[in-house]
C-alpha cells in the first residue's frame, strides 16, 4: 500500500483557476536554456534520440522526461534543469523521438505507453556511469511513460528516486475529459499538432530518400478529419503499433495498472482540477505499492502549479518540490 502525503502548495490567489495555472507559463515564461551539450544517440533501429545535458561533476543524474507535443525545450524541462544546476545535480533531458527540430528517420514516433526508448536511455546513462545515482522524473504524457516503465522493470532499475507530474493515469478517462467543456481548446490544439507532426514527417522521410518508412505512414490515411484523442490513437497509434485498436492501447498503457509493481521510491504530484482529466484518474493508495507516494492537490491545474502573493511574479513550486523529494531520498555513499 502506498502513501498519501501532506502537501505544502497553495496556488498563486491570482492563479486561482485551473485553466490560469496551466496556461499561464505558456504565454508568460521566457525561460532560457541552462548551459547544456546536446548529444545524438543512435537507436539500435537505426534511428537517434536527443538528449540534453546540463552540469558538471559527478553528483546526481537526473534523467527527464517531456510532455505531449513538448521536447526538452518546454519550461518546466529546462526550470527543472536549472533548478538541478543550481543544486550541483547534473540533469539529462530526453527529447522524445521526433520532438526535437530535426524529425526522426523512422514512422515510429512516440505514445503514451513508449517505454523502449526510455530504458535505452537508461541503459546508456549506466552503462556511462555505472556508479553515479540516478533518478528520473517526468511531466504528463512523459509521467505515464516513466510510471509504466518503473512497474515494468519492478525491482531491475538503479534509481534512488522518481517523481511523475500531471498524469494520464487511465487514458480513456482522459481521453473522455478532453471532449469536454474548456478542455476541449487544448485538445483542439494537441490534434493539431500532432496532424503537423505527421505531415512533416511524411514530407521529411520522402525528401531525405525514405520512402519506405513514409509508406508506412501515409498508409494511416487523410488524417484532417480526425477530432479527439480517441480517433488519433486509434488510426495512428494503433495503426503503427501493434495494438488491435484505440481500446487496447488505452488498456494496455494506463500507467495506474502498474503502480502496484514498482520498487524505487516514487512521488505522484497531481492536481484535483487538472482539466487534462478527472480526479477519477487518482488511485486507491491500496492498489499502488509500498514504494508509491502520492501528493494530490486541489489547485494547480496541469503541469502548472504555480504560488506567489505578487501578482505577475509567479513562483514554480515544482521547481523547489521536486528537487527537494529526490534529496529526501538520496543517501550518498558513505
Amino acid at each position: 500500500m502506498g502513501t498519501i502525503l501532506q502537501t505544502s502548495f497553495k496556488p498563486a490567489w491570482w492563479l486561482n483557476n485551473p485553466h490560469l495555472q496551466t496556461l499561464w507559463p505558456t504565454f508568460t515564461r521566457r525561460l532560457p536554456a541552462p548551459p547544456r551539450r546536446i548529444q545524438l544517440l543512435e537507436t539500435p533501429d537505426g534511428d537517434f534520440l536527443e538528449l540534453a545535458w546540463c552540469g558538471q561533476g559527478h553528483g546526481p543524474l537526473v534523467l527527464l522526461l517531456h510532455g505531449l507535443a513538448g521536447s526538452f525545450d518546454s519550461h518546466y524541462i529546462k526550470g527543472q534543469q536549472w533548478a538541478f544546476l543550481k543544486k550541483g545535480w547534473r540533469s539529462v533531458a530526453m527529447n522524445f523521438r521526433g520532438c526535437g527540430e530535426k524529425p526522426n528517420l523512422t514512422a515510429r514516433c512516440y505514445h503514451s505507453g513508449e517505454t523502449g526508448d526510455v530504458d535505452y536511455v537508461y541503459r546508456h546513462l549506466h552503462q556511462l556511469e555505472p556508479i553515479t545515482p540516478m533518478a528520473a522524473v517526468g511531466f504528463s504524457l512523459g509521467g505515464n511513460v516513466l510510471l509504466k516503465w518503473l512497474g515494468e522493470q519492478k525491482g531491475k532499475l538503479d534509481l534512488f528516486a522518481a517523481c511523475a507530474v500531471s498524469v494520464p493515469l487511465q487514458l480513456h478517462l482522459c481521453a473522455e475529459t478532453m471532449d469536454q467543456g474548456f478542455s476541449r481548446i487544448y485538445r483542439n490544439r494537441l490534434i493539431s499538432e500532432l496532424k503537423q507532426y505527421v505531415t512533416q514527417k511524411i514530407h521529411y522521410l520522402e525528401k531525405n530518400g525514405l520512402s519506405e518508412e513514409a509508406q508506412k505512414l501515409k498508409s494511416l490515411g487523410d488524417l484532417s478529419s480526425i477530432r479527439s484523442f480517441w480517433e488519433y490513437d486509434d488510426r495512428v497509434i494503433a495503426g503503427l503499433y501493434p495494438f488491435e485498436d484505440v481500446h487496447d492501447y488505452y488498456e494496455q498503457c494506463s500507467s495506474q495498472r502498474f503502480l502496484g509493481s514498482i520498487q524505487v521510491p516514487t512521488l505522484l504530484i497531481q492536481a484535483i482540477d487538472d482539466p487534462f482529466m478527472t480526479p477519477d484518474v487518482i488511485p486507491a493508495s491500496e492498489k499502488t505499492s509500498r514504494y508509491f507516494m502520492m501528493e494530490i492537490t486541489s489547485g494547480g491545474g496541469h503541469v502548472g502549479f504555480i504560488q506567489g502573493d505578487m501578482p505577475g511574479k509567479g513562483e514554480y513550486w515544482l521547481e523547489q518540490r521536486i528537487p527537494n523529494f529526490l534529496s529526501s531520498q538520496y543517501a550518498p555513499a558513505g
